[in-house]
């Protein structure tokens, strides 16, 4: 295994100028994740860029609204050429359904593969006492986010993301076929964050992710090639 294959790193930063420069700071890493602050800043542009680089893109807009807006922001982001795609599972089966439906169409029209469509289960900095206490939702953490990706998967989504301890549950439950990205990963090496549910990037792949989006202790790394490359190589071990 290699971190090329496995790791997304995220593009977090405020514009085009900024995410070049990481992009050409880090040449080794293929899949890069683009968020709302980056694309609200630069738009589809950013996504040319990458591509211009032979790069994989992690389309990270989690959308969230009624069906039908849903359908068309996902008719719009296929046409993009991207690898992954994320919405909200809290959308509801019937946005998650038009999701689907939208991405192929869209895809279609484009002349583009479709993006693997990644349902979000429960952001990964909401800990179980806020999920009870601020979101005011009765069931256990885990099971809650089991929920939301069976919840996806019948609706025909690709994945889901999810926080690394809740990987071996879905994992068994959802079946080899579903993808399972996994942000708050951290090395023991690195800041935890505001990250509250994390394991390392070896335990993360060896309880059944797919993909791991390691962020901060690549990027605001003293030496961003180094960490990657301390990264990598612990990957390998569990290979």
């Amino acid at each position: 295994m290699n971190a090329e294959q496995r790791v997304i790193v995220p593009l977090d930063v405020p514009d085009e100028e900024s995410a070049i420069a990481l992009i050409d700071q880090l040449p080794q890493v293929v899949w890069w994740k683009v968020g709302l602050e980056l694309f609200t800043s630069t738009g589809p542009k950013i996504l040319e860029v990458l591509k211009s680089r032979q790069k994989r893109i992690f389309l990270d807009l989690k959308f969230h609204d009624i069906p039908n807006t849903v359908a068309g922001a996902c008719l719009s982001a296929a046409t993009y050429g991207v690898d992954l795609l994320t919405i909200h599972a809290t959308s509801g089966r019937e946005a998650l359904k038009a999701a689907t439906e939208a991405a192929q169409e869209g895809a279609a029209q484009a002349g583009v593969k479709p993006p693997k469509l990644i349902a979000i289960t429960l952001l990964t900095s909401i800990s179980a006492r806020q999920l009870a206490f601020d979101l005011k939702i009765p069931l256990e953490l885990p099971e809650y986010a089991l929920e939301m990706a069976l919840l996806a998967q019948e609706a025909g989504f690709d994945g889901a993301v999810c926080s690394p301890q809740e990987v071996a549950q879905l994992r068994q439950t959802c079946g080899d076929d579903f993808l399972l990205v996994c942000p708050g990963v951290r090395p023991t090496w690195a800041d935890i964050g505001d990250q509250k549910r994390s394991l390392t990037p070896a335990q993360a792949i060896i309880a059944g992710a797919n993909y791991l989006v390691i962020g901060r202790p690549i990027t605001t790394a003293t030496e961003p090639k180094l960490a990657w490359k301390r990264i990598s190589e612990e990957l390998t071990t569990v290979a």
